[in-house]
């Protein structure tokens, strides 16, 4: 087939597919910009180069028109009823300065794309001397008109007017519009330059045209500016154009730039809102005035520059010292794990007391929001003045940050300033555990959400010890330091007095550190943190969650402090250890399961290391898979202080060896861990 025979036949496809979509009795259309339009064009109307319509220019005495390309059904026969239809533009008239009068422009249903032509300045392009007025024109228009014709009885030089057949208009009314909180109309001045948008609607029921103005940064108001009664079915023929029409001057070289920044246009129903933000920017217009103060007031002009100076650089050196923050050189490989105190100090609204979720012997725990991603966090504030081997410390959180389980607590990174090291968490929203066992009696733990954190703990635990690539040992479990995420899951957090050591390799000695009546008794003696002395502690929290005691009450006299270990052991050894169950239970608790925990407590609390099971055992234990082994048969052979669960004797070592620590730091962590305490 000839190339020419198909490009014809394409052209004739796509020219019909289009007229018939403009044939729909619910058509319409909408133009962000005219940059890629279609738009058939006449006279001196044209589109710039960013996408505005201009229909006119300072050529004397010229039309403008610019029309949708297609035709576009209002009827569905010659005869009847014309179709309701409504429309929406944002214009602007922009002035040359020159305050020469000139002609506006119109929005315009015709039944042809061809109108008047040449001198037609006064009648905006829409007819000639011979055509104004007669009935056969069959053209609707709304006029946005700049100037005065007193032949055609405008009513002033900014006014707008609804025309059929005639530039004498049928209704018109100064240019305006009604705010929402208002009952009267403000003025506008249509060639001030601003942009504004019209909406023109037309309801076939009630045969009215409504006509509303306001300017682009208001919105649609509810009062028209223009409401006309009228039926334009014998006006509207079967098919139409619509688009827009103006004149220039008649003088040469001034006037109006008319432009139509967006356009949108439906048949039977609400023209699409424009988009205001979408649409092309106008060109600048005017003369930019020169300040008399940049000629008469430069020595007052340098005087304030200078003080403005003076005053920013002030502004910069105090910024800059209230968030200075310690950074040496080692530190910037541990980049991503390095906070910025600026983002720290924003996130927690310049660690405000409303902020504050916590306080303990090392320092206060506050609540943030991080600026960069929005991320809730947990933002602890410590001493490291006093502390030996920061170096060391600090790799060590960098590589906790690298953990990663469902029952931990992410630690996400670090920063130093001056005396201080802040460690940030990931925020849990329900806070810490021990908060529901001791602090919050209107809302108590029941049974299966404390057997459910015993179990996210013991599995956490069991990741540190044996899953991840070094093993931690965290040093300081307890309820204080388990956290409740939104659906009460337990996640161990504070790992500032974890250590790690390789597989297979021996654990080095350290300082003792942790809190009271979690410290297995070889701990204190040895200063060899393992993972026994993890059970150990560990022992302690399953008592602590199951009776909702503290490991030890202290009472006025010292002599007299109950150690739960102790009074468990003895509920046990009298054949009745469900009566430790916390009494704020009641009877709501599953007995198999209380007895399990309550003698898993026992045995971890064990004051032999080899006797406590490992974490792995105590997850098979806590779910079921293997049987708890007979306490009765670990007493053999054991010394009469018991079976060493917790007994007198390893109390007093732990305190006779606090008392001769000389880690100063060890003092506060008798009561509080480094992260531990109130969050």
């Amino acid at each position: 087939m000839p190339f020419r025979l198909v490009t014809a036949i394409l052209s004739y496809f796509l020219v019909h597919t289009a007229a018939g979509a403009a044939a729909s009795d619910d058509f319409g259309f909408i133009y962000q910009g005219f940059q890629s339009s279609n738009l058939s064009l006449d006279g001196v109307a044209k589109i710039t180069n960013n996408g505005l319509l201009q229909i006119n220019n300072k050529t004397k005495l010229q039309t403008a028109h610019a029309f949708y390309p297609n035709p576009i059904n209002f009827k569905t026969k010659s005869n009847s009823s014309a179709f309701s239809f409504s429309t929406q533009f944002v214009f602007a008239m922009v002035p040359d300065g020159s305050g020469f009068p000139s002609p506006g422009m119109a929005f315009v249903i015709a039944p042809t794309k061809v109108l008047a032509r040449g001198p037609s300045t006064e009648l905006l392009g829409l007819f000639d001397a011979s055509t104004d007025g007669s009935p056969t024109n069959h053209v609707f228009a709304v006029e946005l008109d700049t100037f005065r014709e007193q032949q055609y009885a405008d009513i002033n030089a900014n006014h707008v007017g609804i025309d059929i057949n005639s530039v004498k208009s049928n209704v018109s009314r100064p240019a305006s519009y009604q705010p929402y909180n208002k009952n009267s109309f403000e003025n506008l001045d249509l060639g001030s330059g601003q942009q504004m948008q019209l909406w023109v609607e037309y309801d076939r029921v009630d045969r009215r045209i409504n006509v509303t103005l306001a300017p682009t940064v208001a919105a649609k108001p509810h009062t028209p500016l223009l409401s006309l009664s009228y039926d334009l079915s014998p006006i509207l023929q079967q098919t139409m154009y619509v688009g827009f029409s103006a004149s220039t001057s008649p003088v040469d070289n001034v006037g109006l730039a008319n432009f139509v920044l967006g356009w949108s246009f439906k048949i039977n129903g609400d023209a699409q809102a424009l988009d205001l933000s979408q649409l092309p920017k106008l060109p600048r217009f005017g003369h930019k005035k020169v300040s008399k103060i940049f000629t008469v007031g430069l020595p007052l002009l340098s005087l304030l520059f200078l003080l403005i100076v003076a005053f920013g650089a002030a502004y910069y050196l105090k910024r800059k010292w209230k968030y200075a923050e310690v950074l040496e050189e080692w530190e910037l490989a541990y980049g991503p794990h390095r906070f910025k105190y600026k983002d720290l100090y924003i996130a927690t609204k310049g660690f405000t007391e409303k902020e504050l979720l916590g306080e303990g012997g090392f320092g206060r725990v506050y609540k943030g929001v991080l600026p960069t991603n929005k991320v809730e966090v947990a933002v602890k504030k410590v001493s490291h003045q006093a502390r030996q081997g920061i170096r060391e410390f600090i790799a060590e959180i960098v590589s906790i940050g690298r953990l990663r389980h469902r029952n931990l607590v992410p630690l996400l990174g670090y920063c130093r300033r001056k005396g201080e090291l802040l460690l940030v968490y990931e925020f849990m929203s329900k806070g810490s555990l021990d908060r529901f066992l001791f602090n919050q009696p209107k809302r108590t733990l029941n049974w299966s959400e404390r057997f459910r954190v015993i179990k996210g703990v013991a599995s956490g635990l069991l990741y540190l010890h044996e899953e991840w690539e070094q093993v931690v040992i965290h040093r300081d479990i307890k309820a204080s330091n388990v956290l409740l995420d939104g659906e009460l899951n337990g996640r161990l957090g504070d790992f500032g007095l974890a250590r790690l050591y390789d597989h297979g390799t021996l654990p080095q000695t350290t300082h003792v550190a942790g809190s009271l009546g979690y410290l297995a008794p070889e701990y204190s003696r040895t200063g060899r943190a393992t993972m026994s002395t993890d059970a150990y502690a560990f022992g302690a929290f399953l008592l602590e969650v199951a009776c909702g005691r503290r490991p030890i009450e202290h009472r006025a006299v010292p002599e007299e402090n109950i150690i739960l270990v102790d009074f468990v052991f003895s509920c046990w050894k009298a054949g009745n250890i469900l009566q430790a169950v916390d009494q704020k239970l009641g009877t709501e608790y599953v007995e198999e399961e209380a007895d399990l925990v309550l003698k898993l407590g026992l045995l971890c609390s064990h004051s032999e290391p080899e006797i406590r099971p490992r974490m792995r055992q105590v997850l098979l234990y806590l779910e079921g898979s293997v049987a708890l082994p007979d306490l009765s048969v670990l007493a053999m052979g054991v010394s009469a202080v018991g079976l060493g669960f917790g007994h007198p004797a390893g109390f007093e070592d732990i305190k006779s060896s606090f008392a001769t620590s000389t880690d100063k730091s060890f003092s506060y962590t008798v009561e509080n861990s480094i992260l531990s305490g109130g969050r």
